[in-house]
């Protein structure tokens, strides 16, 4: 497992919106943010989650051409983190991530985790609790995540 887990604003409030934030913590004990997500979330962070300064944003402004400042910290902080994982739901900065090398996952692939581990018994409930929310799950994403999660059928 990546030794830094550093999460996107979109996970915090995806996960917030379903009242599973502590699925996050379950999954992967500590995790990372940046101060710029923090601020976006606009909410107090659990105390699992560390907040760390980007320290080259000359790179996080160059991101900030294509992305936002949350997603564009979040990848410039993966990028001075040799080895971290990086939880993003926005297609283009996955791509650019993709790009530049930095493994990702997102807030679904957390759930997923969740129950491949055995923190949970079923992805169905949260994919539920998601579909109400203003979060955008394609149904190929759904029969996706239910394959992976071996729950077709």
């Amino acid at each position: 497992m990546p030794k830094i887990i550093i999460s996107d604003t979109s996970c915090f409030i995806l996960l917030t919106n379903i009242g599973e934030l502590d699925l996050l913590h379950k999954v992967y004990n500590q995790v990372v943010t940046t101060v710029d997500i923090a601020t976006e979330f606009g909410e107090t962070l659990p105390e699992w989650v560390e907040i760390v300064p980007v320290k080259n944003t000359s790179r996080q402004e160059i991101l900030e051409l294509e992305l936002d400042k949350g997603e564009s910290s979040a990848i410039a902080l993966a990028l001075e983190t040799p080895g971290s994982l990086i939880i993003l739901d926005d297609y283009k900065a996955r791509k650019i991530a993709q790009r530049l090398h930095i493994t990702f996952t997102g807030t679904v692939g957390v759930i997923i985790k969740a129950k491949r581990i055995g923190l949970i018994p079923s992805v169905k409930p949260f994919l539920e609790k998601i579909k109400e929310t203003n979060f955008r799950l394609s149904v190929e994403l759904e029969h996706l995540v239910l394959k992976e999660a071996n729950e077709l059928g």
